[in-house]
């Protein structure tokens, strides 16, 4: 009887050893998990969009590169959308100033990048301002005048940057779709991620040389798009046509 109890004893000891190693492990992993929620607004404040009710836009993000931007552009004329939004780099436009030329006269939207590209969740608020402002005049050197959206370069930001941000009249916007183009991960994948959008979603793209598969992606996203009876709208008109959807910022 007494070894009955000692084994029980050990039983009972070795389940709440494993009781405690998964009750850590489902711990960490809820922790990682919420880590990676991207959060867009404060409870009271400045709010960042990513994502509407109706309708879906199609974003592109060009901070280098000489080669993708123009293909890009070509798909998307030859697929006849009039409507979309391109995130640039004032150092980029600077240096592309026919290309940004074009895409004002093929009539699409363009919101800011910053100007280097540069985390800014990792920056002072003096730099966070500087970079915007360095942006800003970059593109007004450039007659592109009354740009209201704001990306953060890498996609990270916090409640600074809204602030900030907010101070000079700007938006900010993510997404809620990932593209992964810059990662080329083929084609075929690509166009998978995008497959997932659905009304109200904004989409991100790259038209930088990193995204070496993004235009030949182009027709089938745009494809599948129309197929689900989506309107495709720049952010602005996502903005304006329906309530946005923020998250909180703890």
């Amino acid at each position: 009887m007494k070894f009955f109890y000692v084994v029980n004893g050990k039983a009972l000891k070795s389940i709440t050893l494993i009781l405690i190693a998964a009750f850590f492990t489902a711990w960490f992993l809820f922790i990682e998990n919420i880590a990676q929620i991207p959060v867009f607004s404060t409870r009271e404040g400045p709010k960042a969009i990513y994502r509407g009710e109706k309708d879906l836009a199609l974003t592109f993000n060009i901070g280098w590169g000489d080669e993708k931007a123009e293909p890009i552009l070509d798909t998307l004329k030859k697929e006849n959308v009039k409507s979309a939004t391109f995130f640039l780099s004032g150092s980029w436009a600077e240096r592309h100033p026919d290309i940004v030329e074009r895409i004002v006269k093929d009539g699409y939207e363009i919101g800011l990048l910053g100007y280097n590209y540069e985390d800014y969740s990792e920056l002072e608020d003096n730099k966070i301002r500087k970079d915007i402002l360095q942006a800003q005049e970059a593109l007004k050197k450039l007659n592109v005048k009354n740009i209201k959206l704001l990306r953060a370069p890498t996609g990270h930001f916090d409640e600074r940057t809204l602030k900030i941000a907010n101070q000079y009249g700007y938006t900010v916007v993510h997404w809620r779709i990932d593209s992964k183009d810059w990662q080329n991960p083929g084609v075929k994948t690509i166009v998978e991620n995008v497959s997932k959008a659905e009304k109200g979603d904004i989409v991100l793209l790259h038209a930088s040389d990193s995204a070496k598969q993004t235009a030949e992606a182009l027709p089938q996203i745009i494809d599948n798009i129309q197929q689900k009876g989506l309107k495709l709208v720049t952010v602005s008109e996502l903005i304006a046509n329906s309530e946005v959807k923020t998250k909180e910022i703890n």
